[in-house]
């Protein structure tokens, strides 16, 4: 029974491990200069008592207001934060929100810029805020 576990954890294993490089993979060819796309950067680590600077960086949504979106889970949203953490590497993803235009809103915290990244359909960074 033992020996089961053991495959069933090292299958497991396995399986994170191919996710995550296919995820760095789709995330990499995200952040190659195509039209519109922005390109990857630094986040700005979180200082208690200064201001987040207001820096919109690519394109933002034109109807996006905080807290819009439906907060999703499973593949989609594991592939949109890998997509945002491998542009903007750094910070913490506390949620993934699908956008009514198809695209997602990669919520970051633990820094003070970029709170927002959004990621397209295809899963490549198209702007950050």
């Amino acid at each position: 029974m033992s020996r089961r576990k053991l495959t069933a954890s090292i299958a497991a294993g396995i399986a994170v491990i191919a996710v995550a490089i296919g995820g760095y993979a789709i995330a990499d060819s995200g952040s190659s200069s195509s039209g519109g796309a922005a390109t990857a950067g630094q986040v700005i680590p979180f200082d208690r008592g200064n201001p987040s600077p207001a820096t919109q960086v690519g394109q933002i949504p034109p109807n996006f207001s905080e807290g819009s979106g439906t907060i999703i889970t499973g593949t989609a949203a594991d592939r949109a934060k890998a997509a945002a953490l491998a542009a903007y590497p750094g910070g913490t993803v506390n949620r993934v929100a699908l956008l009514s235009n198809g695209e997602y809103n990669v919520h970051m915290i633990g820094v003070n810029w970029p709170h927002h990244i959004f990621v397209s359909k295809n899963f490549k960074v198209v702007g950050a805020e």
